[in-house]
Formats: structure tokens, sequence, C-alpha cells
């Protein structure tokens, strides 16, 4: 286990490798400590801690562990959290879930809105996302852009959003009162 340098008087942000580290993880939890989790390839995606966490595979470059790093510590210093007990769900069958409201997914769109619930909050890039909804390649730049907004319109009315990240991809936002606001 390793500790993140604080960053502009940021909260310490430590690093715990998982699944092996599940009792420093459950430990730090308890203490309401900011934590990232170190995922090897195929581990499977966690289920979300608390809002005090996030989680990047590794092998992962320096530059891009530091970036996720200093994005968690601004999400717990401004407030800018997703609460637990209002996470969307995604199931196996493509039901997309809000509390007591859901949606069904086609097969791409599922796909595509698990990498994004993967990422909850954070950019996914384009790239990760045709790899996510194509497996065997991705059709043109313009298939991702239209199932990205047929997915966009099944979401909006369960309070979800994807912002378009110019240059960089996508981002998946809980809207509404499911979104934990800064000083409250």
């Amino acid at each position: 286990m390793d500790d993140a340098q604080s960053n502009g008087g940021r909260p310490e942000i430590t690093l715990v490798r998982w699944p092996e580290q599940e009792a420093t993880r459950a430990a730090l939890r308890a203490e309401g400590r900011p934590r990232m989790l170190l995922l090897n390839p195929t581990t499977p995606a966690p289920e979300p801690g608390d809002e005090m966490e996030d989680w990047v595979r590794i092998p992962v470059a320096e530059a891009d562990l530091r970036a996720r790093v200093r994005w968690l510590a601004h999400r717990v210093a401004s407030g800018r959290t997703v609460r637990v007990e209002t996470r969307p769900v995604l199931d196996d069958d493509g039901l997309f879930r809000v509390g007591d409201e859901w949606v069904a997914l086609p097969p791409v769109e599922h796909r595509l809105a698990r990498a994004l619930l993967d990422r909850l909050g954070t950019v996914v890039t384009r790239e990760a996302l045709a790899a996510a909804g194509w497996p065997e390649g991705a059709p043109g730049r313009n298939a991702l852009d239209v199932h990205v907004l047929r997915l966009r319109r099944r979401l909006a009315p369960l309070s979800m959003t994807i912002h378009t990240v110019r240059s960089r991809g996508y981002l998946l936002a809980v809207s509404g009162p499911r979104t934990a606001a800064s000083g409250g």
C-alpha cells in the first residue's frame, strides 16, 4: 500500500491493491479515508465501496495514475461525489436501474453503458467506448456517436446524463437530486 501525496490541500489518497488488500480497503472505508484501488487486468470491476473510492487497472502509466488520484482528491474535497445508495446499476440482462426506475438497453448500448458506468463521473475515451461497444472492431466514427445519442435519450428519464468532453470522450453523470452537491 502506498500513500499519494496531497495536492494543493486536497485529501491524501491511499493506493490499495485489490482484491489482495480487501482488509485494508475495508479499514480505510471505516475510517472515511479516500482510496484508489489498483486492479489487475483480469480482475472484475469492484462494486462501489463509497463515494471516497475509485479504481484503475494496472499496469497504468504513472501520469494517468497521478491524474486519477488528483481527480479523486478533487471530487472528495469539493463534495462532487455520487452517493452509493443511489448509484445506478446495470444488470446482465441490459436493465439500467436507478432506484426503482429502469430502462432496457439493446446489446451495443448495454456494452457502452457498462463502460461508462464502470467509470461513473470520469471521462471514458472514444477509443475505450468503441472497444466496449464493438469488441470485434468498431464500425465508423458515426456509429459511436449515434449509439451514444440513443443511450443519452434512453437514460435521460432516469436523471442520467452523458456529457461530451471535447477531444477526449464521454462522461456519465447522475443529474438532479441524486448527486451530492458541494456544501450540502
